[in-house]
């Protein structure tokens, strides 16, 4: 076995009449994220983060936001899909390590909710998954409330054979 590392980042901008939804954890609050599907920021740096360990494209190649398949489409349906690709490639995912950045919400009350529907999903204990949250000290657009980012890093275990493929 080889160990492969994959990173991932997001950002989405905040309007009005969207619901807002984090580590695939609905999140009262006055705004959520645009995008074409729910735009969850988390799942899509993490769903970046394991095709990139495993060597493959990012989020947009499978699921591109000009197909209307994915419109308002649960982000929790790509990371489902980015398993399945873990699987196909008899990888183990050892670990996730996220960090959100963003002046609001505050994220920390959700984090519990937020991990239990990513160890769902990838069939995970709560101790291989950390959630962290930072803000921007209000610099920059996130700073100033506009957006959302994420980013996300992954461990796999990875069999030689598949190294290649």
């Amino acid at each position: 076995m080889k160990t492969r590392v994959g990173i991932g980042y997001d950002v989405h901008r905040l309007i009005e009449g969207r619901p807002l939804v984090l580590g695939g954890v609905r999140i009262e609050h006055s705004k959520g994220l645009d995008g074409h599907s729910d735009a969850d920021v988390v799942l899509h740096a993490l769903c970046d983060a394991l095709f990139g360990a495993l060597g493959e494209s990012d989020i947009g190649q499978f699921f591109p936001n000009t197909d209307p398949r994915w419109k308002g489409a649960p982000s929790t349906v790509f990371l489902e899909e980015a398993a399945r690709h873990v699987s196909m490639h008899q990888a183990v995912l050892v670990n996730v390590d996220i960090t959100i950045i963003a002046e609001e919400p505050k994220v920390n009350p959700h984090v519990a909710d937020m991990k239990a529907c990513l160890g769902q999903c990838l069939q995970l204990h709560s101790k291989q998954l950390s959630i962290k949250a930072t803000t921007n000290e209000r610099i920059g657009f996130i700073g100033r409330g506009e957006g959302i980012a994420a980013m996300a890093v992954v461990s796999l275990e990875v069999p030689d054979t598949n190294l290649c493929e």
